[in-house]
């Protein structure tokens, strides 16, 4: 068993996620098919183009290729047609003579396209209306978009639909991307059962934290792996998590330091080994992490739900988005207070918030009155969080704060 020590405890917000995100690091690359199911993956080399984006100049618009710069007189002649997919298989048309052209469609060498709206055709002859057109006009030019070889996305690029789309446009139906870290979820308590439990009774909670968490997990790129709810035995902990197959575990509940709080004990069995023990941080100050001998790191998260999602938040995302090679900085935004706050105390304080917009284009941020960390009903209505420092004085409302966006669908 490792002793803890005070150099472990009461840890700055900062400090602490220093240290657990020292102990990831991205693992093997996997190859895999560019489709639907590579939403959320993340790049692990960057993606080049194969070819020039059009591969050739292309007429933006239905109308007629004509020889820049050329005189029209009387009309043209026409003397074929190019259409997607099936271009024009002649010589470039000569002075006099035009190709008809529609969207998407090659256009030939030294042409630019004039709107069929200008246009009327009378048998093989075409006449236009206005000016003739300056070179390259209503041309989407080839590698208008990119060009053979250029970098379009870097690693570390998280793939959404777009980027997919950006990636197939160059030509690519595969590519290394990191793995997804595979988190296991494990709630304690005597009185945890799972929602919708038909024994459950008035002493038992239904557990919320887990399937919170197991969304999270999924939002932020790792795969979740449920465990079912175990009660305050260091055997059942330690079997638990003895049996889970799993880059991280995430334990929920046992996390302070009352009679029936056994986790860190019982994984002490296991050789933990802590880097952080606890954190000045409201909620949340019980959150944890360290790591087993056999690689597996465990982030040990406060049972009350505000106090474990909001550790959550300032620890796990970083922490899944340094195991899948992303830059697990979040930005902070600002925003101005809707009411006036009291001061803090030691302790650096995330409170749950509400965001709109102000007359003047600001943002305002109405902080919930109720902070207590077991309301699981104000963490739903709120999409923020503001941080105040620790030992931050009293606050007037339309006063300056830091807040932290929340992913709400």
């Amino acid at each position: 068993m490792h002793l803890l020590t005070s150099s472990l405890k009461d840890l700055p917000v900062e400090e602490a996620r220093a240290r657990m995100l020292a102990a990831v690091r991205p693992g093997a690359p996997e190859q895999i098919v560019l489709d639907r199911h590579a939403l959320g993956r993340v790049l692990a080399e960057p993606i080049q183009a194969v070819r020039d984006q059009p591969p050739f100049d292309a007429s933006a618009m239905d109308g007629y290729a004509v020889p820049a710069g050329g005189r029209w007189g009387e009309g043209l002649r026409l003397v074929g047609e190019s259409a997607a997919g099936r271009p024009y298989a002649g010589p470039p048309p000569l002075a006099g003579e035009t190709v008809r052209v529609f969207t998407g469609a090659r256009v030939p060498d030294g042409c630019a396209v004039v709107i069929q709206e200008r246009a009327t055709r009378e048998g093989d002859q075409v006449r236009f209306d206005g000016a003739a057109p300056s070179f390259k006009a209503h041309v989407r030019v080839r590698g208008g978009d990119f060009r053979r070889n250029e970098v379009l996305l870097p690693a570390g690029a998280p793939l959404d639909a777009w980027r997919l789309a950006l990636a197939a446009s160059a030509g690519r139906s595969e590519a290394l991307v990191f793995p997804r870290p595979r988190v296991a979820i494990l709630s304690t308590g005597e009185e945890i059962v799972r929602a919708g439990a038909a024994n459950a009774t008035d002493a038992q909670i239904f557990d919320s934290n887990g399937p919170a968490l197991s969304t999270l997990i999924t939002q932020w790129g790792g795969l979740p792996i449920p465990l079912d709810p175990v009660r305050d035995s260091r055997d059942m902990i330690l079997a638990a998590v003895q049996g889970a197959e799993a880059d991280l575990v995430v334990t929920i509940g046992g996390a302070s330091v009352g009679d029936y709080d056994l986790v860190k004990p019982a994984l002490a069995q296991l050789g933990l080994r802590l880097s952080v023990e606890t954190i000045r941080l409201r909620p949340g100050k019980p959150t944890w992490f360290g790591t087993l001998p056999d690689g597996r790191r465990v982030l040990g998260l406060p049972g009350n739900p505000a106090s474990g999602l909001v550790a959550a938040e300032l620890f796990l995302r970083p922490l899944l988005a340094a195991w899948q090679g992303v830059d697990p900085a979040f930005p902070l935004e600002h925003a101005r207070l809707a009411e006036p706050l009291e001061a803090t105390g030691p302790r650096e304080h995330w409170m749950r918030a509400r965001l709109s917009s102000r007359p003047d284009g600001s943002v305002a941020a109405k902080v919930f009155p109720d902070q207590d960390s077991s309301l699981v009903s104000v963490f739903a209505a709120a999409d923020a969080l503001v941080r105040r420092p620790a030992g931050t004085p009293a606050l007037a409302a339309g006063e300056v704060v830091e807040v932290l966006r929340l992913k709400r669908l």
